[in-house]
């Protein structure tokens, strides 16, 4: 059975910085995609970043761009995410996915079929 599970969420001042985990497990071949999406209160789910195992990061939100950084540990099947800067906009809980499809991927959270519980990430000002 497969499992995602966040790690390094917290509360932080403005301007700081948090790293996020997300190791995947419970399956033969790895997943080719992973990545991650937030949820604030009140708001949707948003796409944050995304990365391949060939390495290929997008950056989904704008307002990500610049201050976090998606890394893969593809001998592990553990994603990083960098999160510098912070601003109490980026409040919300962290969800990662993980996909073993080729072909499909990028910010579209259909395109993921399997999901983590999430982390709580809360900025303050």
């Amino acid at each position: 059975q497969v499992q995602l599970v966040e790690s390094g969420g917290g509360s932080v001042q403005a301007g700081g910085s948090l790293r996020l985990s997300c190791a995947a497990s419970g399956y033969t071949f790895s997943p080719y995609k992973m990545g991650v999406w937030r949820q604030a209160p009140g708001k949707g789910r948003e796409a944050v970043a995304t990365i391949t195992r060939d390495g290929y990061a997008t950056y989904c939100a704008d307002s990500v761009k610049g201050r976090f950084t998606i890394t893969l540990d593809s001998a592990k099947d553990t994603l990083y995410l960098l999160m510098n800067g912070l601003e109490p906009e980026d409040t919300a809980i962290y969800y990662c996915a993980a996909d073993w499809r080729r072909g499909v991927g990028g910010c579209d959270d259909g395109n993921y079929d399997y999901w983590g519980q999430g982390t709580q990430v809360t900025v303050s000002s």
